[in-house]
C-alpha cells in the first residue's frame, strides 16, 4: 500500500465521483479507477458504492477514511519535523469565521515578517471549520468560543460585543417581533447565541434566511428585509452612518470569544508556533487548553 494511493482514496471520498477527484488531481480517470481497485484487492474489501450519481463510502471505507487521514497527517508532520527550521516556511492553511475584523492585521503583520509562507485563507462556521481542524483539513481556525471536542487547544484572540441589528427605523426590540431572522447555515455561533436568547424570552421566530456571505446578511438588513446578530465591530460603520439600528442583548449573550483552535496533539513547528505569537502581540496572550 502507497501513500498516494490513500491520499488518492481521500480525495474520491471527498468528491464522490471518479471524474471530479481527476480534476482534482490532474489524474487521468482511468489511472484514479485503476488506483482504487488496487487498494480494495490489498484490502480484500469494496471500499465504495457504486451509484449512477456516483460513489459512496461503504462501511469498511468509513474505517480506511478514518485511518488515512491519521496516517496521512502523521507523514506530513513527520517531514515537518525532520525539515524543521527556525525561520517558518511552507504551506500554512487557517480556516476563519467571516466576522474577525482584526484578520487583516494579523495576517498582514505575519506574511510581512515570514514571506516564505504559503498562507491558504478559508471561511465557514465555526462548527464546520472545527471539524476540518479535527481531521488534519486545516492548521487552525479562528472560531467563536464553544466546548471543542478534547483533541483541541484553543488560544484566545479577543472578546467582542454582539449586537441584534435591523434597519435604521426599527428603535425598539419590540418592533423586531415577526421579522425574518438573517444568519449563516447552521454551526455558527452567533446564530446559537441568538437561538438561546429567543429560547429564553419564549419565542419562535417565524422565519429564518441562510446566508452565504456576510456583506449581504448585512445589506439585506439595511433594506429592511429583517434582523441579524453579529459583532458591533463589523457594523459600526453602518451604525455611525445612519444605516442600521444595534440593539443590545444582555451579557449572557451578547459577550463573545473569538479564539484560534489547533490540534493539540501534533507537532508545533515553527510556521504555526510563529502565527501564535503573531496572534498574541497584535490581541494579547491569553491561551488555554480545552479538556
Amino acid at each position: 500500500m502507497e501513500f498516494k494511493d490513500l491520499e488518492i482514496f481521500q480525495i474520491v471520498a471527498e468528491k464522490g465521483t471518479i471524474t471530479e477527484a481527476a480534476k482534482a488531481l490532474s489524474y487521468v480517470q482511468s489511472n484514479i479507477t485503476s488506483r482504487i481497485q488496487k487498494l480494495e484487492t490489498e484490502l480484500n474489501t469494496p471500499l465504495f458504492n457504486r451509484h449512477r450519481r456516483g460513489m459512496t463510502l461503504t462501511p469498511e471505507g468509513k474505517k480506511l477514511l478514518s485511518y488515512s487521514e491519521k496516517i496521512l497527517s502523521l507523514t506530513d508532520e513527520m517531514k515537518k519535523v525532520v525539515q524543521n527550521k527556525e525561520e517558518p516556511s511552507g504551506k500554512l492553511e487557517i480556516g476563519t469565521v467571516e466576522t474577525v475584523i482584526h484578520l487583516p492585521k494579523i495576517l498582514s503583520s505575519y506574511i510581512k515578517k515570514y514571506k516564505n509562507v504559503d498562507l491558504s485563507l478559508f471561511t465557514g462556521v465555526t462548527e464546520k471549520l472545527e471539524e476540518e481542524v479535527l481531521h488534519h483539513k486545516l492548521d487552525g481556525a479562528f472560531v467563536t468560543e464553544a466546548d471543542f471536542h478534547p483533541d483541541l487547544v484553543s488560544h484566545e484572540v479577543f472578546q467582542e460585543e454582539l449586537v441584534l441589528i435591523s434597519d435604521r427605523n426599527a428603535t425598539t426590540l419590540e418592533e423586531l417581533n415577526g421579522l425574518p431572522v438573517l444568519c449563516f447555515s447552521k454551526g455558527c455561533g452567533y446564530r446559537a447565541r441568538l437561538k438561546a436568547w429567543y429560547k429564553d424570552q419564549n419565542v419562535t421566530p417565524q422565519k429564518i434566511m441562510e446566508f452565504g456571505t456576510l456583506e449581504t446578511i448585512l445589506q439585506s438588513v439595511a433594506m429592511g428585509l429583517g434582523i441579524t446578530f453579529v459583532p458591533r465591530s463589523a457594523v459600526a460603520h453602518m451604525e455611525q452612518s445612519g444605516l442600521i439600528q444595534c440593539h443590545t442583548l444582555p451579557d449572557q449573550y451578547s459577550k463573545i470569544k473569538t479564539v484560534f483552535i489547533r490540534r493539540a496533539d501534533t507537532f508545533l513547528t515553527s510556521t504555526i508556533e510563529k502565527f501564535i505569537e503573531t496572534i498574541k502581540e497584535n490581541h494579547g496572550d491569553g491561551s488555554r487548553g480545552i479538556v
